[in-house]
């Protein structure tokens, strides 16, 4: 999970408190050289003998194609494209790192969690959000309508078209506020430069239309009264 977004694993790094990184989608990171990755991995090693790291389906894609150019993974029967394993791929070249430097020894291990996350017993309130939602779409297919789902928004059960659904896609915005949240309880780095923070932003943030007096008055509606002659 987490092919294009990192949402699961940016809360259940919060949630946990004891993960050292959080790899997602959304943040470009790189391996070596002076704030990679490995410098990184190294440098929690020697503080805590330990680490753990969290790391989406979608994230280092780009990292694996560059260094397999040759791999074509196709698509899947939706149309999506099929992403490599990602957690395979970055548990073997931490290994070769640490094999070639030879300095510190390293024991790994990889825990696929696949669909252990949807094969947690539900609660009470799961069962009762589960059973309003399965009310909701059976009122509105006997009411008629076709081409929705159901859902809350802003604490009220409602109907939503497929296409409003599909139109935008959410992603974690790293940016924000929760995602500096999770940066401040990993204490990882951004892996990011400040070149590349302006830039997001830039691309966030819509443009200001800069307004000259004359079109600010007629705006806002603000009338100059002045002393006329004759």
């Amino acid at each position: 999970m987490g092919r294009n977004s990192g949402f699961i694993a940016m809360y259940a790094t919060l949630a946990s408190r004891d993960v050292d990184c959080c790899l997602i989608p959304e943040s470009p990171f790189y391996l070596e050289g002076a704030g990679g990755l490995f410098e990184y991995i190294e440098k929690r090693l020697k503080e805590n003998g330990h680490m753990v790291i969290v790391i989406a389906e979608g994230a280092g894609q780009e990292l694996m194609s560059q260094s397999n150019q040759s791999l074509d993974n196709g698509k899947d029967a939706s149309g999506n494209k099929l992403f490599q394993d990602v957690g395979l791929w970055i548990s073997q070249k931490i290994k070769d790192h640490f094999s070639q430097r030879g300095k510190m020894g390293i024991t790994l291990k990889y825990i696929d969690p696949t669909y252990m996350i949807r094969a947690i017993p539900s609660i009470a309130s799961d069962n009762v959000y589960c059973t309003l939602l399965a009310q909701s779409c059976v009122h509105g297919t006997m009411a008629g309508y076709t081409g929705f789902t159901s859902g809350l928004v802003n604490g009220r059960q409602t109907y939503i078209p497929f296409y409003r659904i599909t139109e935008k896609q959410n992603n974690v915005v790293i940016t924000d506020r929760m995602w500096a949240r999770l940066l401040s309880s990993t204490n990882q780095p951004s892996f990011w430069s400040p070149k590349d923070v302006i830039e997001d932003k830039r691309e966030e943030e819509p443009p200001t239309e800069l307004l000259d007096d004359r079109s600010c008055c007629a705006e806002n509606g603000l009338v100059g009264i002045g002393k006329g002659t004759g």
